[in-house]
């Protein structure tokens, strides 16, 4: 993905997601902000997504809808609190996305089970792969 606004849509998608619990929690924006970083975006134009609606973008490949879900469930427990709100919305979120529920489930168990809710990018793939076989 190297076209601006694709990235701007994903970060987008990010923020919308970060208040589904009813609040942008210091550590979300702190977050979104390094993923704005890494994906090399203007500050102004970051800052200026909080205040759009949201505008949906298709992702093509596969593994950049898994680097993507797995960017959600960062963000779904920087926060430190889970909401069933949060939990509900990125299931809803993955299966859009055309990824297989079982995997869902199953990379979320595992970063609710981490004690630092971070997984390896081997198993989340593997996961994935898996129910492809």
């Amino acid at each position: 993905m190297n076209k601006y606004d694709e990235k701007l849509a994903l970060l987008a998608e990010m923020i919308s997601f970060s208040v589904v619990d009813g609040r942008l929690h210091d550590r979300e924006y702190f977050f979104l902000s390094m993923i704005a970083d890494e994906l090399q975006l203007d500050k102004n134009d970051f800052n200026n997504l909080f205040h759009q609606e949201e505008y949906p973008v298709v992702i093509k490949s596969e593994f950049e809808r898994i680097q993507q879900f797995y960017r959600l469930a960062l963000l779904m427990h920087c926060d430190g609190v889970l909401h069933e709100r949060e939990q509900i919305k990125i299931h809803e979120i993955g299966i859009n996305m055309g990824l297989n529920p079982h995997a869902i489930k199953r990379v979320l168990k595992a970063m609710e089970n981490s004690p630092n809710k971070i997984i390896s990018p081997e198993f989340l793939l593997e996961v994935f792969q898996e129910q492809l076989n």
